[in-house]
């Protein structure tokens, strides 16, 4: 056998592996690497980005993580769960959490009071970028929240995009994916 043949022969041989470990590799519901950008504001439920996990063990987990005040003052368990990577698409975990935060300051204990909404990235992509998926994220939750009752003027949508993560691997970064939502000014 020729030196290129021998090349194509363990070219067939290996290719296909590589593929299927590229299939396993990312046919999880978290992946590693950047994709394209997002873009700068997509309406709730627009995204193509996958669906995140649910946290085990908590029933509530949403992609939000709701201040300690505003969670004692409208009665909301403790929940925490991340967006999946490259995502700004709330998940059904969302809905509970983010109902009774939406009747808290409609007509709860907290009405007419404001909100604050940060975005937040893990620092895989560029400053840019991340910016504007944390925008993305924060925007999504706003759009719930008014679409469930709040009026806009309450609710301010902001991002820092990575500026303050903390993770070095793949569960740091999942907790650096997420809007923090605390007690307006």
């Amino acid at each position: 056998m020729t030196t290129i043949t021998r090349s194509r022969h363990h070219l067939v041989a290996v290719v296909p592996a590589a593929v299927a470990l590229l299939l396993v590799a990312c046919g999880g519901e978290k992946q590693t690497q950047a994709a394209a950008p997002l873009p700068a504001a997509q309406p709730v439920g627009e995204t193509s980005m996958q669906p995140t996990t649910r946290v085990p063990n908590t029933p509530t987990a949403s992609n939000v993580t709701i201040s300690a005040e505003v969670l004692r003052a409208c009665n909301i368990p403790d929940s925490d769960a991340y967006f999946a990577f490259d995502s700004s698409q709330l998940t059904r975990f969302d809905h509970a959490p983010l109902d009774a935060l939406a009747t808290c300051f409609t007509s709860g204990p907290m009405a007419g009071r404001k909100l604050d909404l940060v975005g937040r990235a893990d620092p895989r992509g560029t400053p840019e970028y991340n910016m504007t998926l944390g925008q993305s994220r924060a925007d999504a939750v706003s759009a719930y929240l008014i679409a469930h009752g709040l009026n806009q003027p309450r609710v301010s949508a902001t991002s820092r995009g990575a500026m303050d993560a903390t993770g070095h691997d793949e569960t740091g970064w999942a907790h650096d994916r997420r809007v923090d939502i605390t007690l307006g000014k």
